[in-house]
């Protein structure tokens, strides 16, 4: 067996303005927040962004020569799993974003679509 036991993180890689709108996005909207991020001797720079006690998403600032979106074949989306889809909604319309609903009886979910500010399709699923 491979030992995996879980998706750690996934990591956005862009300039600095990007990565900036990409931090209030995922705090502001989708409710995710800032914790720590270790220094790296590399020296890269970035945030942490966490569900509860999970690193989930990392935002890295991509360094001078290297701004260039990488080619994602057919990465298509982030999703997460979210509560109280009522606050949510009203985040995602006071902000003026668009989005899409779709239920899935067979799950018991509610699931939310919509599209960060580097394009990235992101989806919000919620039990009912």
């Amino acid at each position: 067996m491979s030992g995996v036991r879980g998706l750690a993180h996934a990591n956005l890689r862009a300039p600095a303005a990007m990565i900036e709108r990409l931090r209030r996005f995922y705090i502001d909207v989708i409710g995710l927040r800032e914790g720590p991020r270790p220094a790296f001797r590399s020296g890269s720079r970035g945030y942490w962004l966490y569900a509860g006690d999970a690193d989930v998403l990392h935002l890295t600032v991509a360094g001078p020569g290297d701004a260039l979106p990488a080619p994602t074949g057919h990465f298509n989306h982030l999703a997460f799993a979210c509560t109280d889809l009522v606050a949510i909604r009203d985040r995602l319309d006071a902000a003026g974003l668009p989005y899409e609903i779709d239920e899935v009886d067979a799950l018991g979910q509610v699931q939310l679509f919509l599209t960060d500010p580097c394009g990235l399709d992101v989806e919000l699923n919620f039990q009912r």
